[in-house]
């Protein structure tokens, strides 16, 4: 990511910048020239604040030291992080920054085109945008943006029905009794067809086992969640699902009412469920044959949500209205650097059940039965502000501190 400017060259851009500074007179090439050594070193300077920025470890807390280091705010952190990224995604445009032919504009008009596509369509931007380093370097930011549009417009447009033939062709299962005598099923199957059978399988683990899970359920989150599925596999299989084995699929698109202009332009963003690149015509077919509901959120806050959100105390299990708002806000766990997706949480009382709280929406917060046992038998405290900023006190007396949730900080 570092480019080929080394700390020799900075050093002679440096000098070239004094020296056209200090002249008595300079001509407008020469200080066109100084200007030029100015927008090398930012550059390199930026190509070397993302090569750091890379090297945080992933706790949930990297944006707040790159914002305190940087006596930046929040909001300027965080696009430094996604700048990071984008560069590791596209080490030849890194080479070019590194090296003062782009500069951090050139990487961000980059990152807004990615944010706009979902998230299997990335990859191939970001190949694309690498095979255009050299047009990056011959390009102001506003001709390489449009450039970068257009590609990722190209993308959008293949309605990718071959390729979804080819995928449909490839479908595979297998199936093999290994050495401790278990039974393994092992398959692979067209996005379409993944997409229906998580569904159905996300449905009836839910419908099955929101209130108690079968004997022999493991406590680690992944292997829990692998179990229970297994089980609603075999209850699908069995015909004993019950409202699940008939029930439509479900999903919920998050519009995003306060994106931040300078990654997704302006507007709200919608953002739709599926992690599968599935072409339009058979997405619109998905969606005519599911359940779609809408989930407005803005800073923390959930605007607009289908359904009855507060429960008061007439149960403590929340509703799945709740579940849809609060899946709009969070992509899984609610404690920073936490990998464990939505659908593997639990919605934990802030105000604990047992101590008079209320199954209100502001009174939820997805957790993983990791960090949701931390807190009921470890003395983990955890507390929420008015627009979801979490705090969070441990034992030893340490407190650690959040923003309102983001959806791009969650797995």
């Amino acid at each position: 990511m570092l480019g080929g400017m080394d700390a020799v060259g900075v050093a002679e851009r440096a000098g070239r910048i004094i020296a056209v500074r200090d002249a008595a007179s300079a001509s407008d090439d020469l200080v066109e020239s100084g200007l030029i050594a100015v927008r090398e070193i930012q550059s390199w300077v930026d190509a070397q604040h993302a090569a750091l920025v890379a090297k945080l470890s992933s706790d949930g807390f990297a944006e707040a030291r790159v914002a305190n280091a940087a006596k930046t705010s929040i909001g300027a952190a965080a696009k430094s992080t996604q700048r990071s990224r984008t560069l590791a995604s596209t080490p030849k445009l890194a080479e070019t920054l590194g090296d003062g032919q782009t500069t951090s504009g050139h990487v961000d008009a980059v990152t807004r085109a990615a944010a706009q596509l979902p998230v299997a369509q990335r990859s191939e931007l970001f190949d694309r945008v690498d095979a255009l380093a050299d047009v990056a370097a011959s390009s102001t930011v506003e001709q390489f943006a449009r450039r970068v549009a257009l590609e990722a417009k190209r993308i959008q447009t293949d309605d990718g029905m071959d390729r979804l033939a080819r995928q449909r062709r490839a479908v595979r299962a297998s199936s093999w009794v290994d050495a401790e005598g278990m039974w393994n099923l092992r398959g692979q199957f067209d996005p379409v067809t993944g997409v229906r059978l998580a569904s159905k399988l996300a449905t009836t683990v839910e419908a099955l086992f929101a209130e108690a899970v079968p004997q022999g359920c493991p406590d680690d989150p992944v292997e829990k969640q692998r179990f229970l599925t297994g089980h609603a596999l075999i209850a699908l299989i069995d015909g004993t699902a019950g409202v699940a084995r008939s029930g439509r699929s479900e999903y919920v698109v998050v519009v995003d009412a306060d994106a931040d202009p300078a990654t997704h332009g302006p507007g709200p963003v919608a953002e739709w469920p599926i992690p599968v690149e599935i072409p339009a015509r058979v997405l619109a077919e998905l969606a005519g044959d599911a359940d779609v509901h809408a989930v407005v959120v803005r800073n923390g806050v959930v605007l607009h949500a289908p359904g009855e959100l507060n429960l008061g105390r007439s149960t403590r299990l929340a509703n799945r209205p709740q579940r849809r708002a609060l899946r709009g806000l969070y992509r899984g766990c609610a404690i920073p650097g936490c990998s464990i997706a939505y659908d593997r949480c639990k919605l934990h009382h802030i105000i604990w059940w047992r101590n008079g709280g209320a199954t209100d929406l502001d009174n939820l917060l997805p957790l993983c039965s990791k960090h949701h046992g931390k807190i009921h038998h470890d003395g983990w405290v955890i507390e929420l502000g008015p627009h979801r900023e979490l705090t969070l006190r441990l034992p030893d007396g340490s407190i650690h501190n959040t923003g309102p949730p983001g959806r791009r900080t969650a797995a």
